[in-house]
């Protein structure tokens, strides 16, 4: 069976292979004390969470922050995540379904919103580099939409179709780049959106990273 006629998924890293929500919501916290904000919990965050971040910052604050602000709250945000992340692991499960999705002789690609030269060396760390052919991180300013990004990365895999790629992350904002690029997407719920928010994108939304993969399996078929 040739690439061309093959499922191909597309991961997301944060919130859906690397289970980072720990790390997110202390970041998001010390971003949110610099400029005198009270924390907020888990399910605030993920009631509101949306991007761009300046407007998730905007739902909080009641405005958008300034571009000074922003910059501050961006630059605390990395810095303090980046210190974290150290104690986050894979997502129960990882290893083993990204093992019987290659072993099937389908190809699979990583495509995040995280840092760029962060983000390989800790997809390296784990281990699980080699069942990608792809990884692609974001190069350039943080805060922007993931479409683009999807667009320059499926254009790199070569002989991957996008009507039989399926994208598989934790917020409404991976299946919009999906529907971008003619892809389809399933959501996960353990990650950054509450499954009411995930529900409202009209895709289909999955409790397990498991049944994420049955459900593109069949997208694709």
């Amino acid at each position: 069976m040739g690439m061309q006629n093959s499922a191909h998924i597309v991961w997301d890293w944060n919130g859906t292979l690397f289970h980072d929500n720990d790390a997110i919501i202390g970041a998001t916290n010390a971003a949110f004390a610099e400029l005198g904000l009270e924390p907020i919990t888990m399910e605030q965050y993920r009631a509101l969470y949306c991007v761009p971040v300046p407007k998730f910052y905007e739902r909080l604050m009641g405005r958008l922050p300034t571009e000074a602000e922003w910059e501050v709250m961006d630059a605390t945000f990395h810095r303090y995540y980046a210190a974290e992340r150290a104690r986050c692991g894979l997502t129960d499960g990882v290893v083993e379904l990204l093992v019987e999705w290659g072993s099937a002789g389908r190809s699979q690609s990583l495509l995040s919103m995280y840092g760029h030269q962060e983000l390989v060396p800790l997809v390296r760390g784990f281990g699980i580099e080699t069942h990608f052919i792809r990884v692609d991180g974001r190069t350039g300013p943080s805060g922007g939409s993931k479409a683009e990004h999807m667009v320059r990365h499926l254009a790199a895999l070569d002989g991957v179709a996008p009507d039989r790629t399926v994208v598989i992350g934790d917020a409404a904002d991976d299946a919009v780049a999906a529907l971008h690029v003619g892809a389809r997407a399933v959501l996960y719920t353990g990650g950054s959106h509450s499954r009411a928010s995930l529900e409202a994108v009209g895709v289909p939304v999955v409790d397990t990273l498991a049944e994420a993969v049955v459900e593109a399996e069949r997208l694709a078929a």
